[in-house]
């Protein structure tokens, strides 16, 4: 056990304080060699302590491996297959156990997290030697390092369930480099781990500032947890423990008599009261006035000024983005000589060579997800379910919400491409009628077969139509051995129009902030609370679904469906009937799928906490017909083309399996269910 939870601290500060990020707090290096109290005596060993404890924090941006892999394993995604496959397409298949989980890119983080919380622990317990700094900036330092013990405990959480804990009989966290036998381990309970962590983020809150300003220069220490940080994980966290998989609702009967080897229940039964804590939690983050939606010009009116507003989430520096509550420069990881948030853009982008230099096309967004987009006019989403064939979604079948303005079939032969191009070059060509009037965010996030790339040069030639099916003339022709792109559509949200990408150094070059909390979720994670609490509150969910719309120029709900009494009684919609909560719900969650479309690990866990991924992960691989020779018959929707075996997802899929190591040295620890 100790092996694989403890991390021999001297040698951490003596050798793994390496550099992971230029311009920004993450960068460490020192060759300290001393006792632990004469390195805590000193600021800067101190500074740079604390900035090691950061480097565990979950590669969520990563999205083809580490924790950022989910997005492969959930809906949202169909990630093309080829020489790169990853631990994580065999998740998606099924095809992995607790002997398989032998480490983080295998999805197995009981080792990574723990390294992290204990060295969390040494931090916070040697603190005060600390003479050198001011108070103010202690206090500070301890609240990031509890925020981050909070948050390493949360990733265990979110991805095992209930997990082992060290504390006290008060909730108190204790030293973790105790004499543990891993014979007497065992799992903790939900509502004991969730009371432990909202504990140490309410330590947390107590100390850390508003700003990072308020405590030492921020231009060089962009990153640090702020109060807004661990207030928003303490929403997240309590929006998870009312959800159906951790509060006894839905998955109750899966639950139900799962013991540790205490003879403790280690999931609840359902307490309702906890959705009016996950409420207050979001409105307590709302209530600081701190954070802002980014807009742009005035996105009701304008569909470049919606899409402008959108992609500045990522696009405006970190000092003057209002929406950001946490976040983190993206880290170079590995030896890719791509680095940095590049190596997204070309595992994303088209092969060829004739738009951009070595795509892979690997990363590409399901057609579930480009479904989801509401139509711009209207603001009713298009689709509102699928019919479905041997028991399963048909991504071919869609449940077509005749009102929303949405057609599945058919063209429109002079279509006018609007975001992020001119009409100077990007001039009207045939685009297929499920592209059309789309939201803004569809269009900052996907660049659809048969679009103008949005670059009017884009390697110093002329503006290119991106297209992929079975044709050389193609700019991203389909292979059945290479990365082509093999569902229709490239993501494009992290690329900023008229960016060319030639060289290698075009991407390396690319950084961004990645928002690991912002408002905007915090707005969704209310509403949701605010649907589901005691006193249901339609009302109060409405406006702020609304807020996010209308930065996207959408309508309001209400406008967008008339007929539905959202308080009550609900309606029908493409011959579906839902009570208003139930279309409440699920507009929440069809909002929430569109607004953090790839943006980590959030439709994953999503899915896991709501207990849907049983019906909505179990689909064939539904692309368009990229093996056909010509353009109009590649926009049919098929099958058969994928390379590579279907999504696959069982109830014992909601919670990941400990990993074999672990439990040979931990021998009566307890096996989530199923494995």
């Amino acid at each position: 056990m100790k092996q694989n939870i403890r991390h021999f601290i001297f040698g951490v500060l003596a050798v793994a304080f390496t550099a992971v990020s230029c311009d920004s707090f993450f960068d460490i290096n020192t060759k300290d060699q001393a006792t632990l109290e004469e390195i805590m005596g000193r600021s800067t060993a101190v500074r740079q302590y604390l900035a090691h404890l950061y480097s565990y924090i979950p590669q969520d941006e990563n999205l083809r491996g580490n924790e950022g892999g989910t997005s492969l394993r959930s809906d949202e995604a169909l990630h093309g297959k080829s020489q790169y496959e990853t631990n994580w397409y065999k998740v998606r298949r099924g095809e992995y156990s607790s002997a398989s989980a032998t480490g983080v890119a295998s999805g197995n983080y009981w080792k990574k997290f723990y390294e992290a919380i204990n060295e969390c622990t040494t931090f916070i317990d040697n603190l005060h030697y600390d003479k050198e700094d001011s108070e103010k900036l202690v206090a500070c330092m301890e609240g990031e390092a509890r925020f981050l013990r909070a948050y390493y405990y949360f990733c265990l959480f979110r991805h095992y369930g209930p997990v082992y804990l060290w504390m006290d009989s008060d909730y108190r966290p204790i030293a973790s480099d105790q004499n543990i036998k891993g014979e007497t381990m065992d799992r903790f309970t939900v509502d004991q781990n969730v009371t432990f962590i909202e504990k140490e983020l309410d330590r947390a809150i107590d100390l850390l500032p508003a700003n990072i300003s308020d405590v030492i220069a921020a231009s060089s220490n962009m990153g640090r947890a702020t109060k807004g940080a661990a207030m928003a994980l303490k929403a997240r966290l309590l929006l998870y423990a009312a959800s159906p998989l951790f509060n006894g609702q839905n998955g109750s009967s899966m639950y139900a008599g799962f013991t540790n080897s205490r003879g403790e229940q280690l999931f609840p039964a359902y307490d309702p009261a906890k959705w009016d804590k996950a409420a207050k939690a979001a409105k307590d983050i709302i209530d600081l006035e701190q954070y802002s939606l980014t807009q742009k010009g005035n996105p009701m009116t304008s569909i470049q000024d919606a899409a402008d507003s959108y992609q500045n989430i990522w696009f405006e520096n970190w000092g003057s983005n209002p929406e950001i509550i946490w976040g983190w420069w993206y880290r170079q990881w590995g030896e890719d000589y791509l680095g940095t948030i590049g190596a997204e853009l070309a595992f994303s982008f088209p092969s060829g060579g004739k738009i951009c230099r070595s795509g892979f096309s690997l990363i590409t967004p399901s057609l579930k997800l480009v479904d989801a987009y509401p139509m711009a006019e209207t603001g009713r989403y298009p689709v509102v379910g699928y019919s479905e064939t041997n028991g399963m979604l048909d991504y071919s079948r869609p449940i077509v919400d005749e009102t929303s303005g949405y057609k599945a079939t058919g063209w429109d032969n002079s279509y006018q491409q609007l975001v992020d191009v001119k009409p100077s070059w990007a001039t009207p060509f045939k685009a297929h009628n499920s592209t059309v009037g789309r939201d803004a965010r569809f269009y900052s996030n996907f660049v659809p077969n048969g679009f103008w790339w949005p670059c009017e040069r884009p390697m110093d030639g002329p503006a290119l139509r991106f297209t992929c099916y079975n044709n050389l003339e193609c700019t991203s022709p389909y292979s059945a051995t290479e990365g082509c792109n093999r569902v229709g559509y490239t993501w494009r949200r992290l690329y900023k129009a008229g960016n060319q990408l030639k060289e290698a150094t075009d991407y390396s070059s690319i950084r961004y902030v990645f928002p690991a909390f912002r408002l905007a979720e915090v707005y969704l994670s209310y509403a949701e609370a605010c649907n589901e609490k005691q006193a249901r509150d339609a009302e109060e969910a409405i406006f702020y679904i609304d807020k996010v719309r209308a930065r996207s120029g959408l309508v309001g709900l209400k406008e967008a469906y008339p007929e539905i009494d959202f308080a009550g009684g609900g309606g029908t919609i493409g011959g579906i009937s839902r009570t208003g909560q139930e279309w409440l719900r699920w507009m929440i969650r069809q909002e929430k799928l569109c607004e953090f479309a790839f943006e980590g690990s959030q439709r994953h866990y999503d899915a896991i906490r709501t207990m849907i991924a049983v019906k909505e992960y179990n689909v064939e691989n539904w692309t368009l017909h990229l093996t056909a020779d010509n353009y109009e018959d590649s926009w049919t929707r098929v099958n058969d083309d994928y390379i590579g075996g279907r999504s696959v997802f069982q109830n014992r899929d909601y919670l990941f399996p400990f990993g074999s190591a672990q439990l040979a040295e931990m021998t009566n620890f307890t096996q989530n269910p199923g494995w």
